[in-house]
């Protein structure tokens, strides 16, 4: 049986030992094809509605969502992913791919203007006991919150958001509904991220509905605590009501999905415990946490 000398030789490159290998027992040696450019999906974390008294808290807004072709990428550069997590009483945190950042949602309130954020959120809405509430507008960002509305049961706003603004409240009896979000195909199915949390409002009223793409539902009653944006889509908290310190609202975190043509090789190294399939023509990773990727 013929012996093969032991030296090694740089990547990618052949030494004597690797050829001699490849012919007795048909193994060549692999070669990497790494990809050059990539396709992205960053979504940000939503914003949270925000403790305190008054009336019916606006919806939170949405985090950011960017999504591109032709992303350049470098064999042996590692590349930093961040996944921001959903506000909570707060704005929602970034997300970004590399340079390409994503801002996080505005966090809805109960009592003013809405804040700002990638998407606004809803303005809350504020009694003075005797009927003579106040509506404030919504906070602006790449979509706008919706206004809350004057007048007992005080409901407020809809967040924005990533495909539509939030709804004005239609009547002082209804809270504006959150803003829709926007569908990716990236991942293989076509899911919808990015929605607004809809408005709350005091009991007598009806709440909005959180936006397609893990809005929140806003809240009915006083001292109740508007429903929580689905993590992993950025969506926006629903807004909660005041006069009895509810808790504060939970955005839903983002993502960071990217894929290439699955004729390219895998990545050499990631780290922040990605999902990878290969489906439909396309190498897939999906980030729910921190992390980075080299080619």
């Amino acid at each position: 049986m013929a012996t093969f000398p032991s030296t090694t030789s740089a990547s990618d490159v052949w030494s004597l030992t690797d050829v001699y290998r490849a012919e007795a027992g048909d193994n060549w040696p692999s070669v990497a094809n790494p990809p050059t450019a990539v396709e992205y999906l960053v979504v940000a974390g939503g914003g949270g509605n925000a403790t305190g008294n008054g009336g019916g808290g606006g919806g939170s807004g949405a985090g950011g969502y960017k999504t591109a072709t032709g992303f350049s990428v470098s064999a042996g550069s590692p590349i930093t992913i961040t996944v921001g997590a959903g506000g909570s009483g707060t704005v929602g945190s970034d997300s970004a791919f590399g340079t390409v950042v994503c801002g996080g949602g505005g966090r809805g309130v109960q009592s003013g203007a809405g804040g700002n954020g990638a998407s606004g959120s809803g303005g809350g809405t504020q009694g003075s006991g005797a009927g003579g509430a106040y509506s404030d507008v919504g906070g602006t960002g790449s979509t706008n919150g919706g206004d809350g509305a004057s007048g007992s049961p005080y409901p407020g706003g809809g967040g924005g958001g990533a495909g539509a603004n939030g709804q004005t409240a239609p009547n002082q009896f209804v809270a504006g509904n959150g803003g829709v979000g926007l569908s990716s195909s990236i991942s293989g199915t076509s899911v919808t991220y990015a929605g607004g949390g809809g408005g709350g409002v005091r009991s007598g009223g009806t709440a909005g509905t959180g936006g397609s793409g893990g809005g929140g539902n806003g809240a009915v009653g006083e001292g109740n605590t508007g429903s929580p944006g689905t993590v992993n889509t950025g969506g926006g908290s629903g807004g909660s009501v005041g006069d009895g310190s509810p808790s504060a609202a939970q955005g839903g975190s983002g993502i960071v999905i990217i894929r290439y043509a699955d004729t390219y090789s895998l990545a050499s190294s990631t780290t922040g415990s990605p999902t990878v399939t290969t489906t439909g023509g396309y190498h897939i990773y999906q980030w729910t946490s921190s992390g980075s990727i080299t080619f």
